[in-house]
């Protein structure tokens, strides 16, 4: 498991290699989480912990949230600042900060959401993140986490994020959080066919009426206890 971390504003720049944005802005939230949303899973004040772009956030203040993004990111924060303003939206805000040491929200978020930023964190930082975004959660709070499963990318690829199995985010989540399920998911992202010529190519998984790639995951829920 990688250990290392990802220079991501280099990323959201367009400068770690991406032919444009990064294969997860979809430029809409994962289908995963708008099924949640719609189903009425989110309730106000929502952290979208690694927010990106937040199209999530945006998407939730849009319909009426009071939401708060967090990511390591300046650009990141930056461009999803932008697109608030733009868009109209004075219920979300953005905060440039490293989640494994988030604070100053103690006890105030009744949904804490976590789209696509588990497995983008070395190993060793789980239990901080997961301490802190506990603590920024209310009694009673609900947690959903949407991460990579084992299989998403080529056994082979020394550089990949820190896909997880079944056991292994129960136990990690477990430590502080009550965990409700973990049921089997998909994370969609814009990877293109693997060229030919390459040495490890991408596994072909199945792709979304858009042409989206589909890559195996799971969607964790669970809850703070009171």
């Amino acid at each position: 498991m990688a250990s290392e971390v990802m220079d991501w504003d280099s990323a959201y720049r367009q400068e770690a290699g991406f032919d444009g944005p990064p294969p997860w802005n979809i430029g809409e939230p994962q289908p995963e989480l708008a099924a949640l949303a719609a189903a009425g899973k989110f309730h106000s004040d929502v952290l979208d912990a690694g927010c990106g772009f937040a199209e999530l956030s945006l998407s939730l203040a849009a319909d009426g949230y009071t939401v708060h993004g967090v990511d390591l990111t300046p650009t990141a924060v930056a461009a999803a600042t932008k697109a608030a303003r733009e868009r109209g939206l004075t219920s979300v805000t953005f905060e440039q900060a490293d989640i494994t040491t988030f604070g100053g929200h103690d006890g105030r978020f009744n949904t804490v959401v976590d789209s696509t930023l588990f497995h983008s964190l070395p190993v060793e930082g789980r239990d901080d993140y997961l301490r802190a975004v506990h603590r920024a959660a209310a009694d009673g709070a609900d947690y959903f986490v949407l991460v990579f499963a084992k299989g998403a990318f080529p056994a082979e690829w020394e550089q990949k994020p820190n896909e997880v199995g079944e056991n292994e985010l129960r136990d990690a989540v477990s430590k502080h959080w009550h965990v409700d399920e973990i049921r089997p998911a998909f994370i969609h992202a814009n990877i293109p066919p693997a060229p030919a010529d390459s040495d490890v190519p991408m596994i072909e998984h199945e792709r979304d009426e858009k042409g989206r790639m589909k890559l195996p995951a799971y969607l964790l829920t669970a809850h703070k206890g009171g």
